[in-house]
């Protein structure tokens, strides 16, 4: 089946721009659903049966697609996710959309709009071409996955138990697919201190903020990098005035761990820091947890059909097991057959260097393709 016109890497730019150009920080629910109205119209005009859930916490509309297959029964379930960490004005600021070379840089582009794309206008081509794929397809589009997918988890859970296979386009890991995905543990610190007027007596008060600075230093310093096991604070909230002694400050803490071992180790530790606080002077709260997501037979098959697809374009695919925590960590988790990584190649994800290779736009997409043309 021939379909280098459809596959032109220039074509597939122009229509992931178009993307790109609306901005959909994940904690403005009115910036995603504009992203979500976008990926609505697209599947709506291939034939998609559309599905839309509110889920009325703070955060944008799951989007589901569902297309019939050749054959009856369970089939494949694409999922992505629309949100960005990129606030808006981004694209009029530090990130505005250019190409480099084989580089074109946007908020978003990468992580993942670029690889969500790549889906929809893979299996447009399949439809175009031959009718319907062997298996049914649902594309479910996710709001809030950079903050952890904390409302939409049991939905994905629930689609994906409904399907037979799992394809993520979350970025390329460096030109590997990713068949398994190591933990990630959020949890939200507190510190409390005593009020003071810091310009009078600062002694008789108690800095929440220089308390917490400390358990930073402390829990920063638990990062084992060869292990993979690591720690970091991305978020920090306390204080009011300035002459103030601050009496809360609040941190959001992000772990990651390889093995089930290393979980219940960055646990214990986390936890810990409340049992050993005097006066209970900090506090933690656990948040959501990706699951470990670990290699097993259903996806290593998936993988040797990708891997075959690939060699027929004179490509080698490599895989393993990363850091990077997507919604592949709950469908592998509950060993459904799940390949994730079949998004873009480039780099600079989460910051004001993210781009991908306009080189992997083919080659990527027509995976996707051969993998919607050939599971059953």
């Amino acid at each position: 089946m021939t379909r280098s016109n459809a596959f032109n890497p220039d074509s597939i730019l122009d229509g992931l721009l178009e993307w790109v150009a609306i901005e959909s920080p994940s904690y403005s629910r009115e910036a995603v659903n504009r992203m979500v109205d976008k990926v609505e119209g697209e599947l709506r005009a291939l034939g998609g049966a559309i599905e839309r859930v509110d889920q009325g916490e703070g955060y944008g509309d799951v989007l589901l697609a569902r297309f019939p297959g050749q054959q009856e029964g369970s089939g494949i379930l694409i999922l992505g996710h629309v949100d960005t960490v990129h606030p808006e004005g981004t694209l009029d600021g530090p990130l505005p959309i250019r190409r480099e070379g084989d580089r074109v840089y946007g908020p978003g582009i990468f992580d993942m709009k670029g690889g969500l794309y790549l889906a929809v206008h893979a299996l447009r081509q399949v439809l175009r071409d031959g009718g319907r794929p062997k298996l049914p397809v649902t594309v479910m589009v996710i709001p809030d996955e950079e903050v952890g997918t904390p409302s939409s988890r049991p939905l994905i859970e629930a689609e994906a138990q409904r399907h037979r296979h799992v394809l993520v386009p979350e970025p390329s890991r460096e030109g590997k697919l990713v068949t398994g995905r190591h933990a990630f543990l959020r949890f939200v610190l507190r510190c409390h201190g005593r009020p003071a007027h810091a310009g009078a007596d600062n002694r008789a008060g108690r800095s929440a903020i220089s308390q917490m600075a400390r358990v930073i230093q402390q829990v920063e310093s638990w990062s084992d990098f060869e292990r993979g096991v690591t720690y970091s604070v991305g978020v920090i909230q306390g204080g009011t005035f300035a002459n103030v002694m601050p009496i809360e400050c609040s941190a959001q803490l992000l772990c990651v761990a390889p093995t089930e071992a290393d979980m219940e180790e960055v646990r214990a530790r986390v936890l810990g820091l409340a049992e050993q606080s005097e006066a209970r002077h900090i506090e933690v709260e656990a948040g959501p947890v990706r699951p470990l997501f670990k290699p097993h037979e259903g996806t290593l098959q998936l993988y040797e059909i990708a891997r075959e697809i690939a060699a027929e374009q004179g490509l080698t695919l490599e895989h393993g097991q990363f850091g990077g925590g997507s919604y592949g960590n709950f469908t592998g988790a509950l060993e459904i057959p799940t390949l994730d990584g079949l998004g873009v190649c480039g780099g600079g994800p989460h910051t004001h260097e993210e781009h991908l290779l306009v080189s992997s736009l083919e080659p990527c997409c027509r995976v996707l393709a051969g993998l919607l043309d050939r599971l059953e």
